[in-house]
């Protein structure tokens, strides 16, 4: 049976609980018979999961001994990390490529997904949070080091937030400090929209959290992965021994 997200080590009790919203590229049977109208090749794409973040978030909560939360479902059926409201839901076009099966969705074929997908992933979340009551959400994504006809990202990590920046600050100092990386402030995208995630599990709620982007070409091997799950553990650690 069918299953919108997987929960990960939900037997530890660390103080983080991980989320990767962009874990899968599958796309559900129940989902035009399991087809977007896409190439193979896209569907290896970043324009269909996080690259390597699945296993980062894996890595990491193994490091933390905290429990991880993955999407099942790729970005391109629905997008978790968008409000239900949100035009960029189920996306159309996306670096280049036309998803076809994306086009003229009916209300229905919009709210089956809502159902199918995304719904159910939050409602692990909100469950998971009740249940684990963590002090820090962290959420991982990883980004491609250029989009078409774009410039090539200088950013190994990037760390993302809105107006609450308890963990984001003293991070982002912590990796700025470090010679050897280049670490964006809100790049190569803004932690502020409303309606994503952390917007609705822990913005809204005053809990302590910080989204996290790595660049996929660092991740795409177990090396990267144990790596950067190393480096980011170490750090989160070291932070949370500061705030709270």
């Amino acid at each position: 049976m069918y299953e919108a997200f997987k929960t990960i080590y939900e037997k530890y009790s660390g103080d983080f609980l991980i989320l990767c919203d962009h874990a899968s590229n599958l796309i559900p049977d129940k989902i035009n018979h399991g087809e977007l109208g896409i190439s193979k090749f896209d569907m290896q794409r970043h324009i269909a999961y996080d690259i390597g973040a699945a296993e980062l978030s894996k890595k990491l909560g193994e490091c933390l001994k905290s429990s991880v939360i993955l999407s099942n479902f790729s970005r391109l059926v629905i997008d978790p990390n968008r409000g239900e409201d949100d035009p960029t839901l189920i996306m159309q076009l996306y670096d280049g490529s036309i998803i076809n099966g994306n086009r003229n969705l009916k209300p229905v074929q919009r709210e089956a997904r809502l159902n199918l997908c995304y719904r159910p992933y939050h409602l692990a979340i909100e469950r998971l949070i009740k249940k684990k009551n963590p002090e820090i959400l962290i959420s991982i994504h990883s980004f491609t080091p250029k989009l078409n006809g774009g410039k090539k990202r200088p950013w190994h990590i990037g760390i993302l937030s809105s107006h609450d920046k308890r963990v984001s600050k003293p991070l982002l100092e912590h990796f700025q400090q470090k010679s050897d990386l280049v670490c964006g402030d809100n790049e190569p995208y803004s932690g502020s929209l409303v309606g994503d995630t952390l917007d609705n599990h822990a913005l809204k709620h005053g809990r302590l959290h910080v989204l996290i982007e790595i660049r996929n070409d660092l991740i795409e091997t177990l090396r990267g992965q144990q790596q950067w799950a190393n480096i980011l553990a170490n750090a989160l650690i070291k932070i949370k021994k500061e705030i709270i």
